[in-house]
């Protein structure tokens, strides 16, 4: 039977729930040093994250039922609950040590998981298991979840972060591929009028070029009447000229073959 379910079956219960944890932990971790691609690395280590953060949760529901308990238990059995409780906070500090050094080895973490090295949490956890008292072994346990809750809530706000980021860039190769979109279909509006206008200018240059050569045959036929006006004109007795009908000289009075006088 469990010591703990004899003092409080709350206790028990929350006991029991960290110790899944701890195993889905060690499993967790396990499968981090399989896993080859970076990408799938991190996003175990960051569902190891939330174990850790679930696993601090337990921890401090069980102190604050044991602090319920205080004045109901023995010196022993609040002794005993202490060490229970260091002992939780001392193989999560060893996760959490575990998780910097993966954090460490990725390369393409922001932020460290944990500010505090792992060697600062050992010496921290020696400590607490030599010759301290109850009030400041529960004062450096809380002090220890604090920062571990600091800690957490700095890599999800950089997680939070990177997610923002990555959707403003989404969002602006959006609107730039929108943007060069309508650039083509312009440029492919202005290469159409042009040709259109092209297309035009050479049936107008060609009605052009008709129209000249017919002026230029009425203009040699105008130049070649006015010339053999001229020429009529000043040469009337040129047999060599036909008649312009209207110009031709005044017939010659004829005698007649009989006339009274």
């Amino acid at each position: 039977m469990d010591p703990l379910s004899a003092i409080s079956e709350e206790l028990a219960e929350i006991d029991g729930q960290i110790a899944d944890v701890f195993r889905a932990l060690s499993n967790g971790f396990q499968k981090v040093e399989k896993i080859k691609d970076s990408n799938r690395q991190s996003r175990q280590l960051e569902d190891l994250t939330d174990k850790m953060r679930d696993c601090k949760r337990l921890i401090k529901e069980f102190d604050k039922e044991v602090k319920n308990m205080e004045r109901r238990i023995d010196p022993d059995t609040s002794r005993m609950l202490s060490e229970k409780k260091q002992s939780m906070i001392k193989e999560l500090n060893s996760y959490v040590a575990l998780k910097k050094q993966y954090a460490t080895n990725l390369e393409n973490k922001k932020v460290d998981l944990f500010d505090a090295p792992a060697n600062e949490y050992g010496e921290q956890n020696v400590l607490l298991a030599s010759g301290m008292t109850n009030q400041q072994l529960i004062d450096n346990g809380h002090q220890m979840m604090d920062e571990i809750d600091q800690a957490i809530d700095r890599a999800q706000k950089v997680v939070h972060e990177t997610i923002n980021v990555g959707t403003e860039t989404a969002a602006t190769l959006k609107a730039q591929t929108e943007q060069m979109s309508r650039i083509v279909n312009e440029l492919d509006s202005i290469h159409f009028s042009i040709k259109k206008a092209t297309k035009l200018v050479k049936e107008i240059g060609r009605q052009v070029a008709t129209d000249r050569c017919i002026m230029g045959f009425l203009v040699l036929i105008v130049i070649g009447v006015i010339a053999i006006i001229i020429v009529k004109i000043v040469h009337p007795n040129n047999k060599d000229i036909r008649d312009i009908p209207g110009l031709a000289p005044p017939a010659m009075n004829r005698k007649l073959l009989w006339s009274p006088y």
